[in-house]
């Protein structure tokens, strides 16, 4: 996509997030370098509402099964990138990578899919994956209030504010040894997600496990 045709759009998804949902964002994204962005997710809203937050294109990792075909190559112009989901999918993930070393912006929504409930959800090992192959630093994000605006199972928007919250950016050192990376995995998930928790004030993956456990004693 040519980048006049990517600025017209990007104007008008704000122009229009603003008039309809009071539209805000707090801090910002590095200007340069390949990076990925970690959010929260929690509406079908939640990609366009994240791009008009920065002022760079980025290119976005989401369920191969959400777009009917005809749609697909489109979506794919404006920078989706399919992933299948129920196991490792190294198409999707090489594509990210690369974009990644070629000093571009990824979005990556570690939960794997929507919340069904508002509450935020424990972060898939794949954000881990691409940051163990890059080096790349990790901005973790929040978008605020698009659940309401569209949460699964509804049918048509609400009008509600909408804050896009964009975090310091992390940096990981990813170990000597392949026996330890299945642990750095895990570390960059748990940490990215807290780190996306505190931007929305709301209760971390991590936190609500170890309350389920306590309540289940």
């Amino acid at each position: 996509m040519s980048a006049v045709l990517y600025g017209l759009l990007w104007i008008l998804v704000r122009l229009v997030a603003w008039i309809c949902f009071r539209y805000r964002v707090v801090g910002i994204v590095p200007r340069r370098g390949g990076l990925l962005i970690a959010a929260n997710h929690a509406s079908y809203f939640d990609i366009p509402l994240l791009g008009c937050g920065m002022t760079r294109r980025a290119w976005y990792l989401g369920r191969s099964d959400l777009f009917v075909p005809v749609l697909k190559p489109i979506l794919q112009w404006l920078g989706w990138i399919p992933l299948k989901l129920g196991r490792l999918d190294r198409k999707a993930f090489d594509t990210a990578i690369d974009l990644i070393r070629k000093g571009k912006v990824v979005v990556i929504f570690p939960e794997g899919g929507r919340t069904l409930d508002g509450r935020l959800r424990e972060g898939k090992h794949g954000l881990g994956m691409i940051v163990a192959q890059t080096g790349c630093p990790v901005v973790p994000a929040y978008l605020k209030g698009t659940y309401d605006v569209l949460p699964a199972g509804a049918t048509r928007p609400r009008l509600h504010p909408v804050t896009v919250i964009f975090g310091e950016s992390l940096q990981f050192s990813p170990p000597a040894a392949d026996g330890e990376m299945k642990t750095f995995y895990q570390e960059v998930s748990r940490t990215v997600m807290e780190h996306v928790a505190a931007l929305g004030q709301v209760e971390s993956p991590n936190h609500q496990r170890q309350a389920g456990f306590r309540n289940a004693e």
